[in-house]
């Protein structure tokens, strides 16, 4: 009876560790499949991870590329932009040029249309702008105002003898004379200097250009009478004795025209003013231009180079 319950308890051992072998040997298979499979997918993964990475190292390749490309063609549309700018902007400057440039050929026209109908009305005011009145403790003249900076050039009599020199301007404003700038004594010209602002100069014509027969008005203050012109022609041209030209006119030359300018069809000074024959009508003589200007140049280069 023991022998076969023995027997038995065996038999039932023998079952159970049949039965744990095939479900060791069961769990052992799946596993070993589970982990085939995750093997697998472990590979395709990093297969997937590293065909990512190329294309990702591939677009940023592309990308750095077209971002390059891109970059270079902005810089080229850029700098060509630039240069059309800049090209527009030296048009724009030229046509501005040439603009003013006309509109003063057309201005100037007008006037030399009005002045040869004998109109001067369209020289006059500007003129006067640039006359001044010279007075001194022993007399008067007149003179123009040639610089901006506040030179004026007039005759050396008007100014001969004197302790004080003052100018006074078409608005009406009176300056003490700031310096004697320097003086040609045998050419009757002296330069003298203001401390102004504001002030509107005349140009120098070419005197060489002028003709006889030419309409031609003086400007000052002939008798005390400030600011006055009177008109006439250009009548010869004249060398003195000591070299110098002059411009005969038929203009009226009285005391105090002395220094001021004779002014051409062009509004430019051709001559200042100098005397007149006493005695006979329309023999008035002026310095001419040319004559003046050398003189200027070299009293004011002279002045500024000590002043410096």
């Amino acid at each position: 009876m023991v022998a076969k319950k023995t027997k038995n308890i065996l038999l039932i051992i023998l079952a159970v560790l049949i039965l744990s072998g095939g479900l060791i040997y069961y769990f052992n298979y799946n596993l070993n499949l589970v982990q085939q499979d995750y093997n697998a997918k472990i590979v395709d993964l990093k297969r997937n991870i590293d065909s990512l990475s190329n294309q990702l190292t591939s677009l940023g390749t592309n990308l750095s590329t077209q971002i390059g490309l891109v970059d270079t063609n902005l810089q080229s549309f850029k700098k060509q932009n630039e240069q059309e700018i800049n090209t527009l902007s030296k048009l724009i400057e030229q046509i501005e040029q040439q603009s003013n440039i006309k509109l003063t050929e057309l201005k100037n026209e007008l006037k030399d249309i009005r002045i040869k109908s004998a109109d001067f009305s369209a020289i006059v005011d500007d003129v006067l702008q640039s006359v001044v009145s010279i007075k001194t403790n022993v007399g008067q003249g007149s003179g123009a105002i040639i610089d901006r900076k506040g030179y004026i050039v007039t005759n050396v009599h008007v100014i001969s003898g004197a302790s004080s020199i003052k100018a006074v301007t078409f608005s009406g404003k009176t300056y003490d004379v700031s310096a004697i700038v320097g003086y040609d004594g045998n050419a009757d010209i002296v330069v003298l200097k203001i401390d102004a602002s504001g002030l509107k100069e005349l140009n120098f014509g070419d005197s060489d250009e002028v003709k006889v027969g030419e309409k031609v008005i003086a400007a000052g203050n002939p008798a005390g009478l400030a600011f006055t012109v009177t008109e006439g022609i250009v009548s010869a041209f004249r060398t003195a004795s000591n070299g110098l030209k002059y411009i005969q006119t038929d203009v009226p030359i009285n005391p105090g025209n002395s220094g001021g300018p004779l002014i051409s069809i062009k509004g430019e000074v051709i001559g200042i003013n100098n005397f007149k024959v006493g005695g006979f009508e329309g023999l008035g003589f002026a310095i001419s231009s040319n004559e003046v200007r050398s003189i200027v140049n070299r009293v004011v280069d002279e002045y500024e180079s000590k002043n410096q």
